[in-house]
Formats: structure tokens, C-alpha cells, sequence
């Protein structure tokens, strides 16, 4: 259904429309979506279409976010903007969005509602990563609050209409979706992390691209507030500061971070949010489902190494 709901009638926008699809990923959000519906009824029709909703608004941003990030590997390939240009790669995540809402008119009202609120929490999310902090703000609680807005709200609605659309209880409905922002809050962070740990054939994404556009992420909060400290503090803080765009600088920023005390207190931090969803989720009828979803607070933590 995914494949079938990104093709039509243009040969270049059916194209860059299977771009990321046909190049894989984890597909965690649709994995939810039928993880979560196990606690009604899984065969019920409208939890496939949502699966495929939820994929395809992911994939929209994704293509956005390239150009705003000017990436040039996405999922081990190049990115659609490098390969095409990026008013290409923004009309097909346009695109992508308007194939999602065709299939979420048919799921109802409700589906459609809670689709609608959490894509305008994203892009409040994306607005507040851009704009930063205010004068003065606290600058790790608005990071907390752009990552539940840009990625636990979509991975909440993940959960929350795999247990709605199956017919799982409202109390259920409710848990699932409260573990799940977590679970993708924690997934951001991980994710985060491994941007500053991992190699490029380890992510399938240039390392160190936060770093690159002066996105400051938790490690990066934990180095400028002083959690943990280190030899090359100083420098590390002052290359934080300025524009990293440098090929130099920005190896050697990157170095310094990845060898700093902050990256064990992020991991902390992961495994926080991690065991936060694991108790919501406990709280639910103990079927294999559920040993599922706590496996899934596992994996982010384990991802990072």
C-alpha cells in the first residue's frame, strides 16, 4: 500500500516519491501503529491505512528537512535534493502529505483531527528549532519541547490510532499514546546521539550534520551548561559558539565532542525517558504486545551503543 499510494501519473514525482520509500528504514511509526493495534483488533480496517498515513507524513518531513539541512545522504543514498533540486525535493514531501490526508479521510473525522493537531505540533516544533530559545529562556527545556513537538507527536499518533482504529479501550488508547511520545522523545535523543557517534555507514546520514547547522542537541546543551567536564572544555565551548561550517572546525569539534563527559550524561538522559515509557507501559493488559513495546525501550538505548 505504501508503494501503491506514492505512485502516479508524473514519472518524475512518482520517481522522487519512491526515493525514500525503496530505500528502506526502520518503518518504527507504522510498526506501532501495528504493534498498538494488537490491543483491540488487529485485522480491523482502518489500521493499515493509518500505518501507511503515518510513513508517508515521516517521509514528507524528511524531504523537507533535507533541504532545510542541506543533507546529502538520507538512509545510505543521496538525498532527493542533491539528486534532484530542492524545489523537487519540497513539492514531493508536499505531495507525500496530500497522498496521506486521501487515505486519513477515510478513517473518520476523529483520525483526521488527531492527524491535523499533531502535524501542526510538528511544525511548531520545527518553527521553535529554528527560532531557538527565548531571551533569557531555559535553553535544555525548549530542546525538550521542540523534540516532543517535531518527533514524539507523530510517533504518539503512531500508537494512539493503532489502539483507536482497533477498538482497544479509551484507558488504553490513553497509555499507549503517553508511552509512545515518550518512546519518541527517546528516540530523538538517541538519535541525536548517534548524529555526533556514529559513522556515516553506521546512521546512513552525514555524521555531525546538527553540529554543521547549529543545532544544538542535548550533549551540546549538557557541554555549554557544564555537566561533566574535560581537558578541552574550553575550546569545545568556543567552537560550539561560532559557525562550524569550516571542514576543519568541524572535524574538530565534532572530535572533541564525541570523546566529552556530556555524551555519557545524554545516554543517562536516554535511558531516563526510555524507563519513563517502560512504567506506562507496564500498566497494560499483559499480552505479547506489550512485551513488544517494552522491547522497543530496549532498542533506542541500544541503538547508541
Amino acid at each position: 500500500m505504501l508503494l501503491e499510494s506514492v505512485h502516479g501519473e508524473d514519472p518524475l514525482l512518482t520517481e522522487a516519491s519512491k526515493h525514500l520509500v525503496v530505500a528502506g528504514g526502520k518503518r518504527f511509526r507504522p510498526m506501532l501503529v501495528l504493534l498498538a493495534s494488537h490491543f483491540g483488533d488487529p485485522a480491523a480496517a482502518g489500521v493499515v491505512p493509518a500505518a501507511v498515513v503515518v510513513e508517508l507524513t515521516h517521509l514528507g518531513t524528511l524531504y523537507h528537512d533535507d533541504v532545510m539541512d542541506e543533507a546529502t545522504v538520507r538512509r545510505g543514498r543521496e538525498s532527493a535534493n542533491a539528486r534532484w533540486t530542492n524545489t523537487v525535493a519540497i513539492l514531493t514531501g508536499d505531495y507525500l502529505f496530500a497522498r496521506a490526508s486521501d487515505l486519513l479521510a477515510d478513517l473518520g473525522p476523529d483520525a483526521v483531527r488527531i492527524q491535523a493537531r499533531a502535524f501542526a505540533r510538528l511544525v511548531r516544533g520545527q518553527i521553535q528549532e529554528t527560532v531557538g530559545p527565548a531571551e533569557g529562556g531555559d535553553d535544555l527545556k525548549h530542546y525538550l519541547r521542540v523534540l516532543a513537538d517535531k518527533t514524539g507527536s507523530l510517533i504518539a499518533v503512531s500508537g494512539q490510532f493503532g489502539a483507536l482504529l482497533s477498538g482497544a479501550p479509551a484507558s488504553v488508547v490513553e497509555t499507549v499514546t503517553s508511552a509512545c511520545e515518550k518512546i519518541g522523545i527517546a528516540f530523538q535523543l538517541s538519535d541525536d546521539i548517534l548524529d555526533i557517534d556514529s559513522e556515516a555507514e553506521q546512521s546512513g546520514k552525514t555524521p555531525g550534520t546538527d553540529l554543521r547547522e547549529g543545532i544544538r542537541t542535548l550533549p551540546m546543551h549538557h557541554v555549554l551548561a557544564g555537566v561533566g567536564s574535560g581537558p578541552d572544555d574550553a575550546r569545545l565551548r568556543e567552537l560550539l559558539a561560532q559557525d562550524l561550517s569550516d571542514d576543519t572546525l568541524h572535524a574538530e569539534a565534532l572530535a572533541l565532542l564525541r570523546a566529552h563527559p556530556a555524551m555519557d550524561h545524554a545516554r543517562a538522559d536516554l535511558r531516563h525517558w526510555a524507563e519513563d515509557a517502560r512504567a506506562d507501559l507496564l500498566t497494560l493488559p499483559d499480552i505479547p504486545a506489550r512485551s513488544a513495546f517494552t522491547g522497543l525501550c530496549d532498542y533506542v538505548v541500544s541503538r547508541t551503543g
